[in-house]
């Protein structure tokens, strides 16, 4: 598992790339990742999706998004 310094550089790589790619505020794309299945993965040491890269990560949480998931709070 990594250290936390380096989740957290992780995650801040995967924000930054997410806000990006869906042209949204940072504070959108960390709410949107923190709501998603990904993350929750991405925590678990056993899926060891914190190997993979950040845009293979961001990848998987457009295609969670794609398929309805989080919820629209709508």
């Amino acid at each position: 598992m990594l250290s936390d310094l380096l989740m957290w550089n992780k995650i801040g790589r995967i924000v930054t790339i997410l806000s990006d790619r869906l042209d949204i505020s940072s504070e959108r794309a960390l709410d949107v990742f923190y709501t998603s299945k990904t993350c929750e993965r991405l925590h678990d040491p056993s899926t060891l999706l914190y190997t993979f890269s950040d845009l293979y990560i961001v990848e998987d949480i457009i295609r969670e998004i794609q398929q309805g998931y989080p919820p629209s709070s709508k």
